[in-house]
């Protein structure tokens, strides 16, 4: 991060190679998060990446204002297109200084820019993990964007409720574990999970 803005680009990009990796034939197949399919994991990659979008320009309506629990997500014909195009415009926007500024809504919620910009970028380092492990495809997260997501999570972790974790119960992972697991256990997953 620099003067506290942290360019989404490089992990966008990470998520969007995943993407192309997905086979058709693994689009029903299950994630790490039990309700979502590989199809589903990748409608709500697409989501929040709008949405993200939409809210570092502060441009505020119908996608921020969903919240993420209210469909099961789906993909529509065009999301091998719609995925690297909504990555790519998800990390313009939030080049500009003035998304990390002021108050912008996400999913239906107020909060900072700043605190918004750290959410998306714990979104697509989670997330992009969650469809590397269903797929079978190395990850390697971006960095400095992993970085950004350990420390969003261990501040959430440390709050008063925080052992209820925001994806779920925080997963005990041992203080030796490389920091993508440690990130992995703080978000309620468990790092040795496999389809």
């Amino acid at each position: 991060m620099t003067d506290g803005i942290l360019d989404l680009g490089p992990q966008a990009r990470i998520v969007a190679r995943l993407g192309a990796g997905v086979t058709d034939g693994q689009l029903a197949d299950a994630t790490p998060c039990p309700e979502l399919a590989v199809r589903n994991l990748l409608g709500h990659l697409i989501g929040l990446a709008t949405a993200f979008r939409d809210a570092a320009r502060k441009d505020l309506g119908p996608t921020t204002d969903t919240g993420p629990d209210s469909a099961v997500p789906d993909i529509g014909p065009g999301w091998r297109e719609a995925l690297p195009e909504v990555m790519d415009e998800l990390a313009e926007a939030w080049r500009d200084p003035a998304a990390w500024t002021g108050e912008t809504r996400a999913g239906g919620v107020s909060l900072p820019g700043a605190v918004g910009g750290a959410v998306a970028v714990d979104e697509l380092v989670v997330h992009g993990w969650d469809l590397a492990r269903a797929t079978g495809q190395t990850y390697e997260p971006d960095p400095a964007a992993l970085r950004t997501a350990h420390a969003f999570l261990l501040a959430a972790a440390e709050e008063p409720s925080g052992g209820e974790g925001i994806f779920g119960p925080v997963v005990p992972v041992s203080d030796e574990a490389p920091l993508l697991d440690r990130t992995i256990g703080l978000s309620g997953r468990d790092p040795g999970w496999k389809p």
